[in-house]
C-alpha cells in the first residue's frame, strides 16, 4: 500500500516539477532530477528507494534509451563514429589523471585514487539525451557525437576496470577475456540487429493479438539489454541497439507513437527521482571542500576532455563545448561503479557519500549547461 502513495508522490512530484522548471527556462528534466533529492532521505523522505522502485527506474532508463536509438540517424551515428571515439578518448584520458590526482590529494593511497579516475571517467548519455531531445536536438550532429562517445566511455571503461582488479588489486580478471566478451557482444548485437529484428518484426508484428508490434519491440528491448547486462555492458548499449535496429523497420513510427506515453508516464519519471534518491547529507559539510574540489574536477575534466576531442576533428569552439557539457553527466553509470568499487574494498567508506554526492552534482548541472550552450549556439545561427 505504501509503494502505491510513493508512486503517486513520483507522478505528481515530477510533472510539477517539470513544469516549474520549464517557467524558469530550464529542461524539465533538471526539475525532475531536484525534486528527486527532495522527496528522498535527504530532505522530506517521503519515497524510499526501495527494490520496487530501483526495478522501476532500471526499466525507465532502458526505455529512455531505446526511444533515443527509434530516433537515431543511423547513417548520421555512423558518420560522426571517428569523432565519438575520439571524444571518447579526451573525455577518459582528462578525468582519470584529475581523479589520480585529486584522491592522491585528498588522501586516498594509489589504488583508491586510480579507481576515483577511472569513476569520473564514467559517463551517463541518459540524462543528456533527454535534455538533447527536449532542445530538439537528439538528431543534431552534436547530439549523435555525444551518443557514440557515451558507448565507447562505457567499453574503455569497463575495460580498465578490469585492468586494474587483475593488475593492481589481485582479483582473478582475465583481461584477454573480458576485451573478448564485448567484441562477441556486438557481433551478437549486430547479428541480432540485421537478420533477426526485421524478420521477427515482419512475421509477429501483424498477429491476432493486442499491440503485436509493441509486445515484439519491447521484448526485443529487454532481450538486448539482458545480453548486454550477461557480457559486462551496461544494459542501456543494448536497449540503444534495440531501439535503432527497430527503426530500421516498416514499424519504427507506430513502436515510437506507443512507447513514449509508456514510458514517460511512470517509469522514466521514476528513473530521473531515483537519482535523487541516492543522496544523503550525512557528513556533508564535514567534507564541504573535497564535495566542491572533486565536483569542479569532474565536470572541467570531461568538459574539457571531450571538448577538445570534438573540436580536433571539425567542430567549432561553441559545438566542441555543447559536446563537452554533454558528456559531464555521471549518472547511473558512475552509482553503479562507486557500489562496486566500496564492495571490492576500491573505495574507502569514509569517501562513498561524498562521491555520491560528487555524481549527483555532475548530472544536476549537466542539463542547463546544455540549455546554455545550445541556446547560444542557436542565436548565433540565427545573427549569422
Amino acid at each position: 500500500m505504501e509503494l502505491y502513495l510513493q508512486l503517486f508522490i513520483v507522478i505528481i512530484a515530477t510533472k510539477l516539477a517539470g513544469v516549474i522548471s520549464v517557467r524558469f527556462g530550464q529542461p524539465s528534466v533538471l526539475g525532475k532530477l531536484i525534486i528527486g533529492v527532495i522527496i528522498g532521505p535527504a530532505v522530506l523522505d517521503w519515497v524510499q528507494n526501495t527494490e520496487v522502485i530501483e526495478a522501476l527506474s532500471h526499466i525507465g532508463v532502458l526505455l529512455l534509451m531505446f526511444i533515443a536509438g527509434l530516433e537515431t540517424d543511423l547513417k548520421e551515428l555512423n558518420n560522426n563514429k571517428t569523432s565519438s571515439l575520439t571524444v571518447a578518448f579526451g573525455g577518459v584520458i582528462l578525468p582519470l589523471i584529475g581523479g589520480y590526482f585529486s584522491g592522491l590529494a585528498v588522501g586516498m593511497d594509489q589504488h583508491h585514487a586510480i579507481f576515483l579516475g577511472l569513476l569520473l571517467c564514467a559517463t551517463s548519455v541518459s540524462i543528456s539525451v533527454q535534455t538533447f531531445k527536449e532542445l530538439g536536438q537528439l538528431q543534431s550532429r552534436e547530439g549523435t557525437t555525444v551518443l557514440g562517445a557515451a558507448i565507447a566511455d562505457d567499453i574503455i571503461v569497463v575495460v580498465a576496470l578490469a585492468f586494474m582488479m587483475s593488475f593492481l588489486v589481485g582479483d582473478d580478471v582475465n583481461l584477454g577475456a573480458v576485451i573478448g566478451g564485448k567484441v562477441v557482444f556486438f557481433a551478437i548485437i549486430a547479428l541480432l540487429a540485421w537478420k533477426v529484428v526485421p524478420f521477427m518484426m515482419s512475421k509477429l508484428g501483424r498477429i491476432k493479438i493486442t499491440q503485436p508490434a509493441m509486445s515484439i519491440a519491447l521484448g526485443i528491448c529487454f532481450l538486448f539489454a539482458y545480453i548486454s547486462e550477461y557480457f559486462g555492458v551496461a544494459g542501456i548499449i543494448g536497449a540503444f541497439a534495440a531501439g535503432i535496429a527497430i527503426a530500421q523497420t516498416e514499424f519504427k513510427e507506430e513502436v515510437e507513437r506507443k512507447i513514449e506515453p509508456i514510458a514517460y508516464t511512470l517509469f522514466v519519471p521514476v528513473f530521473f527521482v531515483s537519482i535523487g534518491l541516492t543522496v544523503t547529507f550525512d557528513g556533508f559539510l564535514d567534507n564541504i571542500f573535497i564535495i566542491i574540489g572533486l565536483s569542479l574536477v569532474a565536470i572541467f575534466t570531461k568538459l574539457i576532455g571531450a571538448g577538445i576531442g570534438a573540436r580536433i576533428t571539425g567542430f567549432n569552439t561553441r559545438s566542441s563545448i555543447t559536446i563537452g557539457a554533454g558528456m559531464i553527466s555521471r549518472g547511473e553509470v558512475a552509482l553503479i561503479l562507486a557500489t562496486l568499487g566500496l564492495s571490492e574494498n576500491l573505495l574507502a567508506p569514509e569517501y562513498f557519500t561524498t562521491i555520491i554526492i560528487v555524481v549527483i552534482v555532475t548530472t544536476l548541472v549537466t542539463p542547463p549547461l546544455l540549455k546554455y550552450f545550445i541556446s547560444k549556439q542557436e542565436d548565433n545561427k540565427k545573427a549569422a
